[in-house]
């Protein structure tokens, strides 16, 4: 399967079968966007009540990039919430601050300036423009981003998982809404996340009903 890169100043990298999981090309709205869902669907229950409609241009421009449109299904089905009771899946302007994708990408851009101003950065960060943007979080504290490029097509960005306080990093060449059905279906599985994740029986609790 995947590979243990280790990079400069130790920090690691572990590569996930890139090419493997690119899913019949590249741009594939319908591959890449409705099969991964679809599949999401019946291993994760949807909330009772569909989530609030997102202004996604208003969004876009607070963020500066437009977000890949699987990301944007997969909002318009669950929106954020409590998965399996460990993983936080973000919603940007989410009305439960704790899950709000806004709020973490700009604390998280703000913890790496000044960690990066002592401890080695992942070898992508090296590269000009190139930014993390994230789309989960943990109750342990991992980070799951889209790693964005200047030009890229989002919906070709790579997801890149960082271990609560440390230098290990992991890749994985693949959307969101992939990686989420492909870990719950036991088909793929993060040496950075919790080893008891997922749980057998599999949870979603909405971000709103889990406000004080």
């Amino acid at each position: 399967m995947g590979g243990h890169a280790p990079g400069p100043g130790g920090v690691s990298w572990h590569n996930v079968d890139e090419d493997a999981y690119r899913e019949l090309g590249a741009g594939r709205q319908d591959v890449t966007v409705n099969m991964p869902l679809a599949r999401l669907t019946e291993l994760l229950p949807r909330p009772e009540t569909a989530p609030p409609a997102k202004d996604w241009e208003a969004v876009e421009r607070e963020l500066g990039v437009r977000l890949p449109h699987d990301y944007t299904s997969l909002m318009a089905t669950y929106g954020g919430g409590f998965v399996d009771n460990y993983l936080l899946l973000l919603e940007p302007g989410c009305g439960n601050s704790v899950y709000d994708l806004l709020r973490h990408a700009e604390e998280r851009d703000e913890a790496y300036e000044e960690l990066w101003k002592y401890e080695d950065k992942p070898v992508e960060m090296e590269e000009p423009g190139n930014r993390l943007i994230p789309w989960a979080t943990t109750d342990n504290g991992e980070y799951l981003f889209w790693l964005v490029r200047p030009g890229q097509n989002p919906d070709e960005w790579t997801l890149v998982i960082n271990e609560e306080g440390g230098e290990e990093w992991e890749r994985h060449a693949m959307t969101a809404t992939q990686f989420l059905s492909r870990v719950l279906s036991g088909e793929l599985r993060s040496e950075l996340l919790w080893s008891r994740f997922p749980e057998e029986v599999h949870s979603f609790r909405p971000a709103l009903s889990l406000q004080d």
